[in-house]
């Protein structure tokens, strides 16, 4: 009797606190109907999310990329100390791209409201000056070219439309909705079909909602279960989330056995033409899976779900970012350890490079939207405090991309041309994997200052101000299937010369002829991979 007494004590002050566990209720569902918080509580969580992402980014620089398809093992120090931070801002400022690119899409929600369409939010982005790659670089060509989204983002004309690229850049649209998952899978439809389509619209999809439910829920399993809910059944991405669930459940202690299983089954890149048949691997999917595997085994402890997912390897910077920067939500700014938070403070002031955003901006801008997201659908902000109406997770449209479009052959073509290329295969698609070149020699010193700007493949890909554009034709068949241009300025630049998909099954030729061929200029030709609508068959010789 007297323990039930207890009970009852503590249930009257949950309730009188506004508490919620995040555990089942009467209507089967494990959200709360709303949420209360203080408007303290509101800005400590945003500040949290924003930190995380920002301390993970910086925890994982020194390995991205550096593990392709195996475990970074233990003995494998990852360094971190006082002046951690403030060593890779000067060191690397395009490292912070997680961030900066982050705080483009809070720069336009500021400036044109929440109700910001998907056109405007599209040349916005496509006038940054800063160096983008993969899925974001070639949207903002498609833009530049006039091709707006969904079609920029689109997989048969963005390659990379499977890649991370608008998991990276989600973080702050569950900022911007706390607890209103569904408001933030509708932003997330808007920004994301600008670079990204199907799986890789879906990672965004997914770190939107994660984010957002981990305002009103405080138990990973359960924030996982319920973010994945926003993904429809039947996509590759759904299957992918549902098996590090499942293997979690099989191997409860062992987070390396889940890691094993899904390289296994997923480690496979079929569209980034960077990773089809090789290591690399910047899909959306499996890096989405190491993060739902570190925030699962990390059983939300900040240090422990940052140091897996960075371990899992691959991109080692965005995946821990991604989980720390959910922690932080859960957890709070105020709950994240002073040996993460500490050197984060040096740079909070600070200036993004080519941007007039700090984190210390951030947070305000956030917490600024937030509180107008809150009132829009229908909740309720006072000077007190803010209450969420928590909405049930609905699974976005469905998309997959590449169907019927399976890689069966790389190409070590390893050739340059300076007039026109022609090229015959068998199969239902192709993608030449090249960039234009600038033959003439730069000095060290150029390489170093373009390599510390835009990153150390930079120079080789594109020249930032060269004002120079190859046209060319494409014929397919002996039929003229498009006219390309290929710009040497970074910022415009095409990232592969030609590609086609779903052609009909069978021989094909492709004849690329330059229009107005320079002496000082090349086309390099690396790899050619080749898509078929069968999906081949893999056996042993005899």
């Amino acid at each position: 009797m007297k323990r039930d007494g207890i009970l009852i004590i503590v249930f009257i002050v949950l309730s009188l606190t506004g508490f919620t566990a995040c555990n089942e209720n009467k209507t089967g569902t494990v959200l709360p109907e709303q949420k209360n918080l203080s408007h303290e509580q509101l800005m400590d969580k945003i500040k949290g999310g924003w930190a995380g992402q920002t301390i993970g980014v910086v925890y994982g620089a020194p390995v991205e990329f550096k593990y392709q398809g195996s475990l970074i093992p233990d003995y494998q120090l990852i360094p971190w100390n006082e002046h951690y931070v403030k060593y890779w801002w000067d060191k690397k400022p395009g490292l912070f791209d997680d961030v900066y690119t982050d705080l483009n899409f809070v720069s336009i929600f500021e400036r044109n409201g929440l109700d910001v369409s998907i056109d405007t939010i599209a040349h916005y982005w496509a006038e940054t000056s800063y160096h983008l790659a993969h899925a974001n670089q070639a949207s903002r060509y498609n833009i530049l070219n006039g091709i707006l989204p969904p079609a920029s983002g689109y997989w048969k004309n963005n390659p990379h439309a499977d890649d991370i690229d608008f998991q990276i850049e989600s973080d702050f649209i569950g900022l911007m909705a706390p607890g209103m998952v569904n408001q933030a899978t509708e932003i997330a439809d808007r920004v994301g079909h600008i670079m990204n389509s199907g799986d890789g619209w879906y990672g965004g999809v997914y770190v939107s909602a994660i984010y957002s439910l981990a305002f009103v829920c405080s138990d990973v399993n359960n924030l996982v279960n319920e973010a994945v809910k926003t993904i429809p059944e039947g996509t590759q991405f759904r299957e992918c989330m549902n098996d590090v669930i499942s293997w979690h459940r099989q191997y409860p202690d062992d987070w390396r056995k889940t890691w094993f299983e899904v390289e296994k089954k997923w480690n496979r890149d079929v569209g980034c033409p960077k990773g089809v048949y090789l290591s690399f691997n910047i899909d959306a999917k499996i890096n989405s899976a190491y993060v739902t595997l570190a925030l699962l085994y990390g059983k939300g402890d900040f240090t422990r779900s940052v140091e897996i997912a960075t371990r899992c390897g691959q991109d080692a910077d965005c995946n821990p970012a991604t989980a720390g920067g959910v922690l932080g939500v859960m957890n709070g700014y105020s709950g994240i350890p002073q040996n993460w938070l500490k050197p984060l403070q040096e740079i909070e002031a600070l200036y993004f490079e080519g941007t007039t955003m700090s984190l210390a901006k951030a947070y305000d801008l956030s917490f600024k939207h937030a509180k107008k997201m809150i009132i829009k659908a229908g909740g309720e902000v006072d000077s007190n405090q803010v209450i969420i109406p928590v909405s049930e997770p609905v699974a976005v449209k469905f998309e997959q991309n590449f169907e019927n479009c399976h890689p069966i052959y790389r190409d070590r073509f390893d050739k340059s041309f300076t007039d026109e290329l022609s090229y015959d295969f068998t199969g239902n698609g192709f993608i030449f994997y090249g960039n234009l070149v600038n033959c003439a020699k730069v000095d060290k010193s150029y390489i170093d200052r373009v390599a510390k700007k835009y990153g150390s493949e930079s120079f080789a890909l594109a020249e930032p101000e060269d004002p120079y554009v190859a046209i060319l034709k494409m014929y397919i068949d002996g039929s003229l299937d498009e006219t390309i241009k290929l710009p040497m300025k970074n910022t415009s630049r095409r990232l592969e010369p030609a590609w086609k998909y779903q052609m009909e099954e069978g021989k094909h030729n492709v004849k690329l002829v330059w229009l107005n061929p320079d002496p000082a200029y090349e086309i390099r030709i690396n790899d050619i991979m080749i898509y078929s609508e069968k999906e081949p068959e893999y056996s042993l010789p005899k």
